[in-house]
């Protein structure tokens, strides 16, 4: 009997800013044993396919702003075009070409995948198991806190919800779906209420009762 590989599956996470999504999501990773995309990982992604790496930063999760900058780009093997006859997209069209990455991503391997509605663009995707983090605010700052210096309780308040505001107006924007909402994902998860790894456990624990062929050999 030979051992095949079981079909790709991918987990999104939507997360608040200062939850720890994006350490939850290394976790899941390391756990099961795939592939990581953050913002880092998706911007690398962003260039490699010929995107502008300062324009993808500057408009990441925002909500489009209908500007006429324009850049040109392929996808790798040839020209992708937002417009018809045209080798230039506005802004706002940042999202198919991210949407195109996250496509070719689930189906190139298994993954985690953090933010940028990926949980919507691959709705239709049959293996895929969409995750929302939260945290209280007290929480989230301190988290924020952590990660930069000399950052103030209050400032961090300001980041926490001007960064949730632009991911919600993003999110709500291009899919038929309300960020945060329990009713969008899959799984809602409060990651203060126990250690970042039990969370991870959590998660893989139903990714693996959701997809039972990762741990028997398919035939």
């Amino acid at each position: 009997m030979q051992q095949t590989t079981p079909p790709n599956f991918v987990v999104t996470i939507g997360r608040q800013f200062g939850s720890g999504g994006r350490e939850l999501g290394r976790l899941i990773a390391e756990k099961l044993g795939i592939a990581f995309y953050d913002k880092e990982l998706l911007r690398q992604a962003a260039h490699n396919a010929g995107v502008s790496v300062d324009f993808f930063e500057r408009n990441d999760e925002k909500f489009p702003k209908f500007l006429s900058g324009m850049f040109s780009f392929t996808m790798g093997y040839s020209p992708y075009n937002a417009y018809a006859g045209s080798s230039s997209i506005s802004d706002d069209n940042l999202y198919r070409v991210q949407s195109e990455l996250i496509h070719n991503l689930a189906m190139k391997h298994s993954c985690v995948i953090v933010g940028r509605s990926a949980d919507y663009v691959l709705r239709d995707f049959p293996r895929c198991v969409n995750i929302f983090v939260h945290a209280p605010m007290e929480a989230r700052i301190a988290r924020i806190m952590r990660r930069g210096d000399s950052i103030t309780k209050e400032k961090a308040r300001e980041i926490a919800e001007k960064t949730n505001k632009l991911r919600a107006n993003y999110y709500n924007f291009y899919t038929d779906k309300v960020w945060g909402d329990a009713a969008s994902y899959h799984l809602t998860i409060d990651s203060d209420s126990m250690s970042m790894d039990n969370v991870a456990e959590l998660v893989c624990a139903y990714v693996r009762a959701r997809f039972p062929d990762l741990s028997v050999p398919i035939e």
